[in-house]
């Protein structure tokens, strides 16, 4: 057997892959909607790299001493973990409070859940949702730690009931089962229709990467030696699979790991599993002895960032957020201008870097008792060391105030989600869409009638009556439900959150089928996803020839908006009976009336959406008045040509012959 290794060993390769994985991570959140789709698949790089590791040490621990220190090595986890994350939520939290509105949202439970370890668990409770485009938290890129906290805190205390196996080919397969046993369970949960979000939260149905390092570490153990150098004469073959591993990485975290489970088009759990196998062989390659694959990956560049990577992860998510939100109000899931984006990155590097040096290595090094008594030698030393030590302790004492006002200041609910609810409410004051419904057929609004002076001109429409209009939508319309109900009493509104085209065009027929739809349809269903020209004509075939099809137009920021906008226009063109409600180009120079999402309306935004709902049905409205008025003068002077000057109805003069 070979002989354990020294404790500071190091294992090659691994700052490289954590490098790479922190990069795929950051592209993905500071620039959504680039190449980089499925770039979350850098957690379960990070959490193989963390099995893997945590087993070795302990490992090399149990082979040097003959025992595992529990309260050594958890001494030594939060020295590595704990300070960084420490100011990471103060200095945020902090950075919250000054920008207000909605990024103070849940500030109580996510600082909760970050100081208790249990950040995934607290955050499904709250019903958060990592995949939402939406309001996100500040810290939500939390959930990942808290994941790797409590594998540190359980994993040695199982670790025990694996040795009692013999052989590292038993305890290796004893683990790869339990991974295989927590993907299936991922897998088998999201094909059931299970949350997406409590399947990416949950330690159970996402501790398949860790487990998969644990399995990789028993496979090795006893092969990694230490070494004068990285550097070392090996095969060829390890560098071509080695770096076929990490372009397959890549591939994975561009085009996902295969067909979409999930219900809003995530590719997850097949690209984590996907990159889970293929980080345990970059590992394996890069790991063994005198690879050149390792070497490959101990470049200056990536050994930085690698090495800084735990700071990059933890600040780039609350930074993108708190930049996103205060230079353009939006959702940093939704849309980060580039230079923005660029801008974070800069910053997230600073930050993780001056972290690095002045606060995770000094406690890392010294412990938490050491670094404290360096900084109370600090405040009697020389003039220069002792006000930069005020210094860091009045910034400490503001982030802690800070923090502490961001969570007494955070409101209960974000703007948008107050909008949804006040149209809920409306709705539900107002009754349901079946007691707002006309008991047979469609309702009509009478036509005006022109006078004995209007011959020459089309006369003016009625105002719009509410009850002869059926609206069916997605949230925006529900937050405009107050607006509806006001500007068009008696309105039918069918409207729910994250409502697709096709649901609504379900919900259409079914009124049509039941004699409920009224004369005029609105159809607010495209902030959601991309429209199709199917779904709209089965709209516009329940609507039959009687009625008329209003179809609203999106306001979001959101990629496929354009396409949705363009889409309903070339759709309502040529057919007489549609017409396009522009609300994107009436709020697109209003967004203060919008909530911090720029998506949902408040109550002044509600108004606005109505009146613009209100103004395509009178323009319709016209389009027929003006229509029966054409016809009834082409009778007129068909009557003129066919009646004699005596009048219609009456015997000619007798003649004077």
């Amino acid at each position: 057997m070979t002989a354990p290794p020294p404790r500071h060993a190091r294992i090659a390769g691994l700052d490289g892959l954590r490098a790479l994985a922190v990069g795929l991570v950051v592209v993905y959140h500071l620039f959504p909607g680039w190449w980089v789709s499925s770039g979350f698949v850098g957690v379960d790089v990070f959490f193989v790299i963390s099995g893997f590791l945590i087993t070795t040490l302990l490992l090399r621990e149990r082979a040097r001493d003959g025992r595992i220190a529990l309260r050594r090595f958890w001494a030594r986890r939060a020295r590595r973990l704990l300070p960084a994350l420490a100011a990471v939520v103060l200095v945020c939290a902090s950075l919250a409070w000054v920008v207000g509105g909605d990024v103070l949202v849940g500030m109580g439970a996510q600082v909760a859940g970050a100081a208790t370890f249990s950040y995934n668990w607290v955050s499904m409770a709250d019903g958060a949702s990592y995949f939402s485009s939406a309001d996100p938290e500040i810290f939500r890129n939390l959930w990942s730690l808290a994941v790797e906290e409590q594998f540190y805190v359980l994993w040695p205390l199982l670790l025990p009931l694996f040795l009692l196996l013999r052989g590292r080919v038993l305890r290796a397969g004893a683990a790869a089962i339990l991974a295989a046993a927590s993907a299936t369970w991922a897998v088998t949960s999201v094909a059931g229709g299970a949350d997406i979000t409590r399947v990416y939260f949950g330690t159970d149905t996402h501790a398949f990467g860790l487990l998969a390092g644990v399995a990789l570490a028993f496979g090795m153990h006893g092969l990694i030696v230490r070494r004068a150098s990285v550097a070392g004469v090996g095969p060829a073959w390890g560098l071509v699979i080695g770096t076929a591993a990490l372009g397959g990485l890549v591939v994975t975290a561009v085009v996902g790991g295969g067909v979409a489970l999930g219900g809003d088009g995530t590719t997850f759990p097949l690209s984590s599993i996907v990159a889970t196998g293929l980080t345990v062989v970059a590992i394996a390659v890069a790991a063994w002895p005198a690879s050149w694959f390792g070497r490959a990956l101990e470049i200056r560049p990536l050994r930085w960032v690698g090495e800084r990577s735990y700071g990059i992860y933890l600040w780039h998510w609350p930074l993108v957020v708190l930049a996103t939100a205060g230079a353009t109000g939006a959702s940093a899931d939704i849309s980060v201008p580039v230079p923005l984006g660029i801008a974070v990155l800069v910053a997230t590097l600073i930050a993780a870097a001056l972290s690095y040096r002045f606060i995770e290595q000094p406690v890392r090094r010294a412990g938490f008792r050491g670094a404290a008594r360096r900084l109370r030698r600090a405040l009697t030393a020389q003039p220069s060391r002792r006000l930069a030590a005020f210094g860091a302790l009045a910034l400490a004492l503001a982030a802690v105030g800070g923090t502490t006002a961001a969570v007494a200041a955070a409101p209960d609910e974000t703007s948008s989600q107050a909008a949804v609810d006040a149209g809920r409410d409306a709705l539900a004051g107002a009754g349901s869409p079946a007691d707002r419904t006309p008991p047979t057929g469609p309702a009509t609004t009478p036509s005006p009638t022109a006078g004995p002076g209007d011959r020459t001109r089309p006369p003016a429409p009625a105002p719009v009556d509410g009850s002869t209009v059926s609206a069916v939508g997605d949230s925006v319309m529900l937050a405009s439900a107050p607006g509806l109900l006001e500007e068009l009493p008696g309105i039918q509104v069918d409207a729910e959150v994250s409502r697709s085209l096709w649901a609504g065009t379900r919900i259409i027929e079914d009124l049509a089928a039941a004699g409920a739809l009224r004369e005029f349809v609105v159809v607010a269903l495209g902030t959601n996803g991309p429209v199709d020209a199917e779904a709209l004509q089965r709209i516009v075939d329940a609507a039959g020839p009687e009625r008329y099809v209003i179809l609203v137009n999106a306001f979001a920021p959101r990629d496929w908006i354009p396409g949705v906008n363009s889409g309903l226009a070339s759709f309502a063109a040529g057919r007489p009976r549609v017409i396009v409600a522009d609300w994107a180009g009436a709020v697109e120079n209003r967004t203060d009336l919008l909530a911090g999402d720029r998506i949902h309306p408040g109550a002044a935004g509600g108004r606005l959406f109505a009146t613009t709902v209100e103004g395509a049905i009178e323009r319709v409205a016209t389009r027929r008045a003006t229509a029966e008025w054409a016809a009834a003068r082409a009778q007129e002077g068909l009557l003129d040509v066919l009646t004699p000057a005596g009048g219609a109805g009456e015997a000619p003069a007798p003649s004077d012959q």
